[in-house]
């Protein structure tokens, strides 16, 4: 039987609505994923907060259905394995200095995606539950007997900052002699009070709010503080989900992160740390 005209019009639009459906496909496709992992991000961040990343990556897969994978570490070993294996979405050093670091080595670019500061850090003296030892000064971390940990400063951005504060005071030769760990990231510098390794560490002050039932915090003299941390991120280069490392990066500064940060001793301002240390600096990302 001869095709009529309707059915030939109708053969003729068909294969244009093929095309239609196909390019609608790869739009859906592009927009939500067919894979669950596509809505997934990768974040290497310093322990310098890590009971705060646990927590807002489980409210931020909860809230969002985008699961969060955290590496967590010291934030110069994280940088190199992110530099090696070219990965992650985004990166959150424990101090400004690694992301610098990371820019100029194009992990980060700080002009496309500039960095979110997300908290601001203070070194102090951590020591064990009633300051057995009667720690009072930087000054004593040198006397003998006194056990003392520090992070790795080739590695870890706590102990770049306890090693700089006793230099400056003229510390480092005596209180050296004392150091009896060398920790490879904050936690495990924590740690080190918790379990009883060492009597003193010089760390963030946030170390006390994390334990403090195993840990007491003894203030620096304010005039011999020398640096301000603080906690920023950025997007990394390599990430193939920079919409949601973004997103990820919004989220820890947003209202719903208040109360975490707040739990855990973060300053959320300069303010509230220069109370601690008028006089000290803080490094400019440029």
């Amino acid at each position: 039987m001869k095709p009529s005209r309707s059915h030939l019009r109708l053969l003729s639009i068909s294969p244009l609505i093929g095309l239609i459906l196909v390019a609608l496909g790869v739009v859906i496709y592009t927009f939500y994923g067919s894979n669950p992992a596509d809505q997934s991000i990768v974040v290497f961040a310093g322990a310098a907060a890590a009971p705060v990343y646990r927590e807002a990556a489980g409210i931020f897969e909860s809230k969002y259905g985008i699961k969060v994978e955290l590496k967590l570490g010291g934030s110069g070993s994280l940088l190199s394995s992110m530099e090696i294996a070219r990965t992650g979405d985004v990166y959150i050093p424990g101090s400004p200095e690694y992301l610098i670091l990371a820019n100029e080595r194009n992990v980060v670019n700080l002009t496309e995606h500039p960095a979110k500061i997300l908290a601001y850090l203070v070194p102090v003296i951590i020591v064990q539950k009633g300051n057995p030892k009667n720690i009072t000064s930087i000054e004593d971390l040198a006397k003998p007997g006194i056990h003392v940990g520090i992070a790795d400063p080739k590695s870890v951005c706590v102990g770049l900052y306890a090693k700089e504060l006793l230099e400056i005071n003229g510390l480092w030769e005596a209180v050296s002699k004392n150091i009896a760990v060398y920790a490879a990231s904050c936690e495990a510098t924590a740690q080190l009070i918790y379990i009883g390794t060492v009597d003193a560490v010089i760390g963030w002050h946030v170390f006390h709010y994390w334990n403090p039932e195993k840990a007491d915090i003894v203030w620096i003299e304010p005039n011999k503080i020398p640096k301000i941390g603080y906690i920023a991120g950025a997007v990394s280069t390599y990430s193939k989900n920079k919409v949601l490392a973004e997103k990820f990066l919004d989220f820890l500064t947003s209202q719903d992160m208040h109360g975490v940060w707040a739990k855990y001793g973060y300053f959320s301002t300069l303010e509230e740390a220069r109370a601690y240390a008028p006089n000290a600096i803080i490094e400019e990302l440029g």
